[in-house]
């Protein structure tokens, strides 16, 4: 309570100051950059040749079907 200040006025805007404070520790999003779009789009693009019938992965499958991606990425 700030000094001066009646209870009453305090007790009326503590609601307002909360719905402020709410609003603006909301977290802002990070835009993804284009190195991240261009590896999803090879990784899913690869990914089927690396899962078996089932859609599991095979072994080390997930790991040889990043590296492809990240191959692939690379090149633009």
């Amino acid at each position: 309570m700030a000094e001066g200040v009646s209870p009453v006025a305090v007790e009326a805007v503590m609601p307002l100051v909360a719905v402020a404070e709410t609003k603006i520790k909301s977290t802002v999003k990070r835009k993804a950059s284009a190195y991240s779009k261009r590896y999803g789009r090879a990784f899913r693009s690869v990914a089927g040749r690396y899962k078996t019938k089932s859609g599991r992965w095979m072994k080390n499958g997930f790991a040889r079907a990043q590296k492809e991606a990240h191959r692939i990425a690379k090149r633009g």
